[in-house]
């Protein structure tokens, strides 16, 4: 699709909250979970200084289960990784920062801005971020080594998160918070995994019936995406 990178922000969250309805609830479903008990919303979210619809969904799992339903997200969305958290795990490893907004302040505009402002007070911040309600959250993820992607330790990357929101103009964030988390990437290259095996082998391998399962809603969801790239014109040649 050579035009989607042109898509607006609007577009892309219009798309995304088509799938937070049509395809996340089978996705949950197929998992042996009820979809009436985890939420799911499309909030900004932030990779690499761009910020793009995410979808989030939040619920009470255990960690096989939370790992194996982000698997399944990042199967059928393919998606390259996906990311599962505890907020609230403060014997966590990972250092979270959040910077809250005025109430009903933080739309996506307000959210890139901020982020790059940050990566431009302290070069690492650019990383990533999430959205909740009038909140940024930016967690210091680590590799499998344990070292953080930012490439700064917890009070760098504080520090830097700090700076900014002082020297930010309106709205006028503050940090709320700040301490650890439980925070880990769960993913697939899939130009060398071109079948989604990183994410298979959470999912019982290949011939598992929840890849199945799985195997038939990327069916439904890539009609969806056929019928709005064509709708939009994002499969047009340039």
């Amino acid at each position: 699709m050579p035009r989607l990178g042109q898509a607006s922000y609007i577009d892309r969250a219009t798309f995304s909250a088509e799938v937070s309805k049509d395809i996340v609830p089978k996705i949950i479903t197929a998992n042996g979970i009820d979809a009436a008990t985890l939420r799911t919303e499309v909030t900004p979210g932030g990779y690499l200084l761009r910020t793009n619809a995410s979808l989030q969904t939040e619920g009470n799992l255990d960690d096989a289960a939370a790992d194996r339903l982000a698997s399944s997200l990042g199967y059928v969305l393919r998606q390259y990784r996906v990311l599962t958290s505890r907020l609230d795990d403060t014997t966590g490893k990972t250092g979270l920062v959040i910077v809250r907004f005025p109430q009903g302040s933080l739309s996506a505009t307000v959210a890139q801005r901020f982020f790059e402002a940050a990566d431009a007070t302290k070069n690492g911040l650019g990383g990533g971020y999430s959205v909740v309600g009038d909140e940024q959250i930016f967690l210091n993820a680590t590799n499998s080594e344990g070292k953080p992607y930012s490439g700064l330790d917890d009070a760098s990357f504080l520090d830097g998160l700090r700076r900014a929101a002082v020297s930010f103009g309106s709205p006028k964030p503050r940090v709320s918070s700040l301490g650890n988390a439980t925070a880990r990437f769960i993913g697939n290259d899939w130009q060398r995994s071109t079948r989604g095996e990183g994410y298979q082998t959470l999912l019982g391998g290949s011939d598992g019936e929840l890849v199945r399962k799985l195997d038939e809603i990327s069916r439904c969801y890539a009609f969806l995406l056929a019928k709005t790239a064509d709708s939009k014109g994002w499969a047009r040649d340039e």
